[in-house]
């Protein structure tokens, strides 16, 4: 981590290093937090673990800004905890191992945690400084964002003075985000009846691996492999024809990562055991030549196995194939209103079998309610059709973009300033918490800026150093051009 804090600015990189080395995945965020608030404590920063573990830390005005309104950085404390197969790492013991490559941050193997990380290390620099011009400061570190933003649902009113909110949980430096999606899961159960498994066979695994995953909003419109939904296109291909028999399917780790790997475990007869391997070379060579532009390292690997006890009977097999080849996924509608933004989207993220289902988890995109509310619609059809169920949860509102805006304004004019260029409006295809935060606050005024983070959400996740200074610079501007309160 050495090479980290020689970086600039240097407060914030010495505090990234602080947050690599302390494991935060989702729902494990209690060491980290203990950490940052033994450390409030010590500078006489007063804090705050509200009920559901969200952390408000405070710090008064530095002299003369003592009549700017109350901003409030807010960031998330937990990072998504997605690495390869051949990464041996525990997210919940394991620290990240960082590293400088060229002009970026990137980690060994793992997702690195710039997302929300550098947020929130550039609250708690700040927090930490005695020479930052601002006035009456509030930071707002949230829990589980990552895994369905229980931190963000459990904050209430009466916890902020802020009238200003500065989201830190953006992506790409020279993008104010002015509006996000809102989004909601969706979780298939197909019913599982299982059958002795037939004499005369040989079982394999049948893996994908190597495909670029990434952030099912952020990246969903780049066309990269769903892992899931790729084996699921052979089994609709080549399961009747080799008689196949299904013995599990795992897929994914994530509701909001695109899966980068699956595996189906299954029987083949032996006398059909050369034409289920030549359909394995034939698509492998397919989906190179289909995706050879998104997906150049994706891979079809078949192992052989012991033989399972069961496998699923017929009817189930059908069943589940049908349900994962027709499940929609990827890019539903494109925005009207905003060019080249996504408006409703769907990644199929996550498929677990267990002794009596199998579970396939979704997740909805949208930035309106009623393109959320059509998917919702297409995949209860598509349950009552395939005789298993669905059940819809953790739904979140969207941000509504505000073009007039003060703090955006503010945002933009201060780039502009800075950097003698105009930065770009936007409304971002991910889930911000910034619309959950609406309903206890409507009143607030709101924004989100942040650095060029690249690959969130998987291993190849990397972090640009000069974005990292320049957002920086941009936000400690921008403090210091807060109105006073009328």
């Amino acid at each position: 981590m050495s090479a980290l804090s020689s970086l600039y600015p240097q407060p914030l990189w010495q505090w990234f290093g602080q947050i690599c080395a302390i494991p935060h995945p989702s729902k494990h965020e209690q060491a980290l937090s203990q950490h940052i608030q033994q450390w409030a404590r010590d500078k006489g920063l007063p804090v705050v673990e509200d009920k559901v573990g969200n952390l408000i830390i405070k710090k008064k005005a530095t002299p003369g800004f003592e009549n700017r309104k109350v901003v409030v950085i807010q960031a998330h404390l937990d990072m998504v905890p997605q690495k390869n197969a051949d990464k041996i790492h525990d997210f919940t013991t394991d620290p990240i191992e960082a590293y400088v490559d060229g002009d970026w941050v990137k980690a060994r193997g793992t997702t690195l945690g710039a997302d929300n990380g550098i947020g929130m290390a550039s609250a708690l620099a700040i927090l930490g400084s005695d020479d930052i011009q601002h006035g009456p400061l509030e930071v707002l570190l949230t829990i589980d964002e990552e895994a369905g933003m229980t931190g963000a649902f459990g904050v209430e009113p009466g916890m902020l003075d802020a009238e200003i909110l500065i989201n830190t949980d953006s992506e790409q430096e020279g993008e104010i985000y002015m509006g996000c999606a809102g989004g909601v899961d969706a979780e298939f159960t197909v019913p599982v009846q299982w059958q002795n498994t037939a004499s005369g066979v040989i079982a394999f695994d049948l893996s994908l691996t190597g495909l670029k995953g990434g952030h099912s909003g952020v990246n969903i419109h780049l066309g990269r492999g769903n892992a899931n939904k790729l084996l699921a296109r052979f089994l609709a291909d080549h399961a009747t024809a080799l008689e196949l028999a299904i013995a599990g399917f795992s897929g994914g780790s994530l509701r909001n990562a695109i899966p980068r790997e699956a595996t189906v475990s299954l029987t083949v007869p032996s006398a059909k055991l050369a034409q289920l391997q030549q359909a394995v070379t034939e698509f492998e060579a397919l989906l190179k030549f289909e995706l050879a532009a998104v997906e150049p390292a994706l891979k079809l690997s078949l192992t052989e196995v012991p033989t399972p006890t069961q496998v699923l009977t017929a009817a189930t097999q059908q069943t589940l194939i049908h349900l994962l080849n027709l499940c929609p996924n990827g890019v539903m509608r494109m925005s009207d209103e905003v060019e080249g933004v996504t408006e409703t989207s769907l990644n199929m993220g996550v498929i677990s079998t267990k002794e009596h289902s199998i579970q396939v988890l979704c997740l909805i995109r949208s930035l309106i309610d009623s393109g959320r509310q059509q998917v919702e619609s297409m995949l209860s059809s598509l349950a009552q059709l395939s005789g298993t169920e669905v059940k819809f949860s953790g739904a979140y509102p969207g941000w509504k973009p505000n073009p007039d805006s003060p703090v955006m304004a503010i945002v933009r004019d201060t780039y502009q300033d800075i950097y003698h260029k105009e930065p770009v409006i936007m409304v971002i295809h991910a889930g911000l918490e910034c619309g959950l935060f609406k309903k206890p606050y409507p009143d607030m005024d709101m924004v989100s800026i942040g650095p060029t983070i690249r690959f969130p959400h998987g291993p190849d996740e990397m972090v640009n150093i000069t974005t990292v200074g320049q957002y920086w610079e941009l936000l400690l501007a921008v403090l210091q051009r807060i109105p006073q309160r009328s």
